[in-house]
């Protein structure tokens, strides 16, 4: 049995360097046998702002109801992204906090601080680009965003494993740099790793 996978690109600008990836990372994960499906949340209609919390009462957009379906149907999904101060672009975040909706990814439990995992049996892949030097942003700066997406987000919604793969210094890197890195996304894309 194929392999369903969902790419979520996230970065605003859609002529970015997260297009070519997610582009690539279909390309080999269609070479692998997997079935793909894509969000490119610049391109869907939603307010990205929750502004009474999850209090809200009105019915989610239908694109974020579309989404959620996309995220319901997959094994594994691929998060793509850039790193913008230390974290991830509040678009991006915006999609994260309405497509993860209580009662969708996760519910809490009555007369309880527990929460129940509702999206276990699903892995993650998450690609990230960045300027900032690894070494620095895993060291000084402890890692944010990645700590943010994995712990706080998707494990906390059951998905796991959850992996990276991060893509630094992308703003002069050469094109010959980006060659090598588009190679290493056609791979994981192949192999689903």
């Amino acid at each position: 049995m194929s392999k369903k996978v969902l790419i979520v690109q996230g970065h605003p600008n859609k002529d970015s360097l997260s297009s070519r990836i997610a582009a690539t990372y279909k390309e080999g994960a269609e070479a692998g046998g997997a079935e793909v499906l894509e969000i490119i949340v610049k391109d869907l209609n939603f307010n990205p702002i929750l502004f009474l919390g999850y209090k809200r009462k009105e019915k989610l957009e239908d694109d974020i109801l579309a989404s959620q379906k996309k995220i319901e149907w997959a094994d594994h999904l691929v998060f793509i992204y850039p790193n913008w101060w230390g974290t991830y672009p509040a678009l991006f975040k915006g999609f994260i906090d309405k497509a993860l909706w209580p009662g969708f990814a996760f519910q809490y439990r009555k007369d309880s601080s527990g929460i129940d995992k509702l999206l276990k049996g699903k892995s993650a892949r998450v690609i990230v680009t960045m300027d900032t030097p690894l070494w620095y942003y895993n060291i000084i700066q402890g890692r944010p965003g990645h700590r943010a997406i994995k712990g706080a987000t998707l494990k906390f919604c059951g998905i796991n494993p959850v992996k990276f793969f991060t893509l630094t210094p992308v703003r002069n890197a050469s094109e010959k740099t980006i060659s090598k890195w588009l190679n290493k996304v056609y791979q994981l894309g192949l192999n689903i790793i």
